[in-house]
């Protein structure tokens, strides 16, 4: 289960813009995969209450992945497009990363 800090920047500290809210299982035998299924739930100026919704697999040790956006409420009322993920930091002790996502939809 994830309600992670959505950030202007790929910084803790940076303007908080959202939250990333969902769930991610291993679903992988042959590589560190993962079965996401997200929710970007924006909380500031015109999309503020508008959500995207990711689906998809994440190979996370590749440096881009590319992921699904199934859906959106609001103003991304019938959204479809990709997101691309990169990972910026990630440590191992305490299993906690900083990742970038790009976001690419058509939407009504």
């Amino acid at each position: 289960m994830a309600d992670d800090p959505q950030t202007m920047e790929p910084d803790i500290n940076s303007k908080l813009v959202g939250k990333a809210q969902g769930i991610y299982a291993s679903a992988s035998q042959s590589e560190i995969g993962f079965l996401m299924i997200f929710n970007f739930v924006f909380l500031e100026g015109k999309y503020n209450g508008s959500t995207l919704s990711l689906l998809g697999h994440n190979a996370i040790l590749s440096g881009v992945r590319e992921m699904p956006i199934v859906g959106g409420s609001r103003v991304f009322r019938f959204a479809r497009g990709y997101a691309q993920a990169r990972t910026h930091v990630f440590d191992p002790k305490t299993l906690t990363a900083v990742v970038e996502y790009d976001v690419y939809v058509s939407h009504y």
